[in-house]
């Protein structure tokens, strides 16, 4: 696996449940916990947070990318703290049209059932700096970044979201160009409780990665 530059390079993984990796980063205090899944795009973090969220009755998946989404790339900690993050806290409903679902007229909200055990951020920078008071704990997802941009760019091709290949490859190369220095100021990776792998290093086990304890 080929992380990006700046990211420390795992070269030891061990296997771990769904169930136990969230028993290793999430903490006892009270009401909902909040744990954000990164790393960079492609790397297989919507996957993990759907794996996370199954092992526990309760849980919610929320997508930085929804709150992004024609507003701004990275810049939406505080529409994550007052319109999801607290109400989610306090047990109550999210319904909420982020700033370019209203400006561009998408129909529809993101939306959270009440009285959740779990919110589960997942998206490039859902652990950055400004969310570090708002989350518990932070999960990076490593990636190989050749197989993490074709992934990416075979999922948006597949989706139509970004139009065809070719705008997909367009859109993707502006967005790296906005997500890698960002990366590299953040450093994410140093902050979270537990690196798991996007690519598993053994594929012929269905199973999640994790970077091995010393």
């Amino acid at each position: 696996m080929r992380p990006g530059s700046a990211e420390p390079a795992v070269t030891a993984w061990e296997p771990v449940s769904a169930a136990d990796l969230l028993g290793l980063v999430a903490g006892q205090g009270a009401g909902p916990q909040v744990i954000a899944v990164d790393g960079r795009s492609g790397a297989g973090k919507s996957t993990l947070a759907s794996v996370l969220a199954a092992a526990i009755p309760g849980a919610a998946v929320v997508s930085t990318d929804d709150v992004a989404w024609n507003h701004s790339m990275f810049d939406w900690a505080e529409d994550f703290r007052g319109s999801i993050i607290e109400p989610v806290r306090a047990g109550l409903a999210v319904d909420y049209r982020p700033p370019g679902w209203v400006a561009h007229q998408r129909p529809g909200s993101v939306r959270v059932e009440p009285g959740r055990s779990l919110l589960i951020v997942e998206g490039v920078g859902s652990s950055q700096r400004a969310m570090r008071p708002l989350i518990d704990a932070a999960i990076w997802v490593q990636s190989d970044t050749t197989v993490a941009r074709d992934l990416g760019i075979a999922r948006d091709t597949t989706s139509g979201v970004n139009g065809d290949q070719h705008q997909a490859i367009a859109f993707w190369d502006r967005w790296m160009a906005e997500e890698d220095p960002f990366l590299e100021r953040e450093a994410p990776w140093s902050r979270a409780a537990a690196i798991v792998a996007g690519v598993r290093p053994s594929l012929d086990q269905p199973i999640l990665w994790r970077a091995a304890t010393p």
